[in-house]
């Protein structure tokens, strides 16, 4: 079995020396460190290179929970996939283990705090939709109608005898969203923001 560590720093000014002197005495054969990087994974090359070194019966070690992720949801399934790789996971701070009796209860308890935070993020979209609602606002963007500026333009340049294609390139939109936006004037209907392609 191998042990590895994972360090992270997320800004300049940080010292990963608290960190990885921490993996050290924990054991951990080889130590990964990502530095001044965000909280994604296309911004973590070293975490991504551990998993390429992880074999069964390994353990990856870290310092701290957070330095995987600040989301409950994304641990759980960052520790998932060490799961499928046969590798165990240790955070040093919070004493916690995938290992042994506990290891299954932990995983439990993760599970349930993502559910409650999913659940959380609900309830606040829909007390949020419930409140613009009651003040006479409707969630989503706004439906283009005749008047929108963007579409007077557009009849303007058809007038002028352009075609969608040219237009859309002239005041940057595609040439599907000029086709809704011409047809709108002719047939009194508008359309939501969100059926708009912006995209040139």
């Amino acid at each position: 079995m191998v042990s590895i560590g994972y360090a992270r720093i997320s800004t300049t000014e940080q010292s990963v020396e608290p960190q990885t002197s921490a993996l050290r005495e924990a054991g951990c054969d080889w130590i990964f460190t990502d530095h001044d990087v965000n909280n994604t994974r296309a911004g973590r090359p070293e975490l991504d290179k551990i998993f390429d070194h992880l074999r069964p019966g390994d353990e990856l070690v870290i310092w701290k929970l957070d330095r995987l992720g600040r989301s409950t949801k994304k641990l759980l399934q960052f520790i998932e996939l060490l799961e499928a790789k046969g590798v165990t996971f240790r955070s040093l701070s919070e004493g916690i283990t995938t290992t042994g009796p506990n290891g299954k209860a932990m995983l439990t308890i993760l599970t349930a705090l993502a559910r409650l935070e999913r659940d959380k993020t609900t309830e606040r979209t829909q007390a949020g939709m419930a409140f613009s609602e009651a003040h006479g606002r409707k969630g989503g963007r706004p439906a283009i109608t005749a008047e929108n500026a963007a579409v007077k333009r557009a009849h303007q340049l058809k007038a002028l005898g352009h075609k969608p294609a040219d237009i859309g390139k002239m005041i940057g939109l595609s040439r599907a969203t000029i086709y809704r936006y011409l047809s709108i004037a002719s047939n009194g209907q508008s359309i939501t923001g969100a059926e708009c392609n912006t995209s040139p």
